[in-house]
């Protein structure tokens, strides 16, 4: 059940982030194309952007970390890529899409609790 709803959290969070950076370049048609967008942000977070982020490890530790934030973007962007309806017009938008929904979900976590320390 936490699963579904934090699914249902992050499509919300992917309609917000598509609102506020629509003169970015960031467009989803509905909530349902956002459904479909986080279960693929989700399946691509959890098999391609391990295998990306082992591949560029030197890059990380030079970057002091921050290429991961372009990993995200990348992630996003094969996301949009792979998903009809959720369209990010290139990497710099998909990484302003990364930076707001990452706050958003953040918001959200916090809102139901799931941050706390039991």
């Amino acid at each position: 059940m936490k699963t579904l709803v934090r699914f249902i959290f992050s499509a919300l969070a992917i309609l917000v982030a598509s609102y506020l950076l629509e003169d970015f370049g960031v467009h989803v048609n509905n909530f349902t194309t956002a459904i479909v967008g986080a279960i693929v942000l989700s399946l691509l977070n959890f098999f391609i952007k391990p295998i990306i982020t082992i591949l560029t490890i030197p890059l990380t530790i030079v970057t002091l970390g921050l290429f991961l934030f372009i990993i995200n973007a990348i992630i996003i962007y094969m996301a949009s890529g792979l998903v009809g309806g959720f369209e990010v017009e290139n990497i710099w938008s998909a990484l302003l899409f990364s930076i707001v929904y990452s706050i958003t979900m953040s918001f959200f976590d916090y809102l139901l609790g799931y941050n706390k320390k039991d």
